[in-house]
């Protein structure tokens, strides 16, 4: 018993510190890369160092998170690998012991990981993501004035029956907005139409403050026009519906993207499938830290002619998969109509019979 425990021990502290290790070396390398593409634009623009240092903090979380089954495959191939170079693996199951139980410390492993990467995309990731965009879209398009002007940051959205509004950037940070404007219709004719240079949310007095203010309302006999260098008003939709819709659900916690999804559905959003995907990759990550692992175990057990170097070139081939897979649904199911949950989970299910078909090979 003591025996099997140490055993447990002994690959339970591999499987970490390898994985520990991997992020270690690549997190860097991701750095010096980005720094490379982003340090002209950051010199031009003047950016502080102290916002250069916290968004690199976050770019690390962004990072980790994104690429993080791939950091898992390598890890567990890498160290499995050097395991049965080294003949410890025919000499644990030599033993006795089956490959069944020889798996269970790699199991702990991944529910340790997996736990954690759970409470991460819940609260943490969120948070990254969201210094990580505002950062990008403030300093890196038009040298800090304002956010990046494009397709990428119009937002247009319906938010009731006969009220439509458009901001052509925001900013997360300062929570404004550039280029506002609301229109409200009735029976497809224009009622009134306000627009403003600058619109800023105040959290203290929750109302919007609109610098350049103006308002046209259409009237029978002419247009009523009223202006104001600074006006607050209190408006129906929320901070949110300013923001763009690339990143605006990789921004909000569990319990507020749940909320938002629900409000968003209720008004009939076009862009409901962008937000599931991001709510339920939030739940399917983790699991693929199982499926990853019982595959790269089952890969790298095996002692092969062309050692470490074979097994790396297998688990770089399939991790890669799976990262293409998993974008590829990801986009299926935001631009066309495969539903999100069928769209995230099948990535997990289809090489989860991967993994099941492996391990049973593995075992014989």
């Amino acid at each position: 018993m003591n025996k099997l425990t140490l055993l447990d021990k002994y690959i339970l502290k591999r499987y970490l510190l390898t994985f520990t290790v991997m992020l270690l070396l690549f997190v860097p390398i991701g750095i010096v890369v980005d720094v490379s593409e982003k340090v002209d634009m950051m010199i031009k623009n003047q950016v502080p160092l102290k916002d250069i240092l916290i968004y690199y903090f976050h770019f690390t979380i962004y990072f980790t998170n994104m690429l993080f089954p791939i950091f898992l495959f390598l890890s567990v191939i890498w160290f499995t690998s050097k395991l049965a170079n080294n003949t410890e693996i025919i000499a644990i199951l030599s033993s006795g012991i089956s490959f069944t139980r020889f798996m269970r410390p790699y199991l702990i492993g991944a529910s340790i990981i997996s736990v954690v990467v759970l409470i991460m995309g819940f609260y943490v990731v969120p948070v990254a993501s969201e210094g990580f965009n505002s950062f990008r879209y403030t300093y890196l398009r038009t040298g800090g004035k304002q956010l990046m002007q494009g397709d990428n940051t119009d937002v247009y959205r319906q938010i009731s029956d006969t009220e439509f509004i458009y901001v052509n950037s925001f900013n997360t940070e300062t929570k404004m907005a550039y280029n506002f404007s609301l229109e409200k219709c009735n029976k497809e004719k224009l009622d009134y139409k306000i627009t403003a240079s600058r619109i800023q949310w105040d959290p203290k007095e929750k109302n919007y403050t609109l610098f350049d203010y103006t308002k046209r309302t259409v009237g029978p006999l002419g247009d009523e026009i009223e202006k104001a260098p600074e006006k607050k008003m209190k408006f129906k939709f929320d901070l949110e519906d300013l923001a763009p819709v690339v990143y605006i659900a990789e921004t909000l916690s569990l319990g507020k993207l749940n909320d938002f999804i629900v409000k968003e559905k209720k008004r009939g959003s076009s862009n409901i499938n962008v937000y599931l995907v991001v709510f339920y990759k939030k739940f399917s990550i983790p699991i693929s830290a199982f499926i990853l692992t019982i595959i790269a175990v089952s890969v790298s057990a095996m002692k092969r002619r062309g050692g470490m170097g074979m097994n790396l070139a297998i688990g770089i081939a399939v991790a890669f998969s799976f990262v293409f897979f998993d974008k590829i649904f990801g986009v299926l199911a935001e631009k066309s109509s495969m539903p999100p949950l069928v769209a995230v989970w099948l990535p997990n299910v289809l090489f989860g019979i991967l993994a099941y078909y492996l391990l049973r090979n593995a075992k014989r």
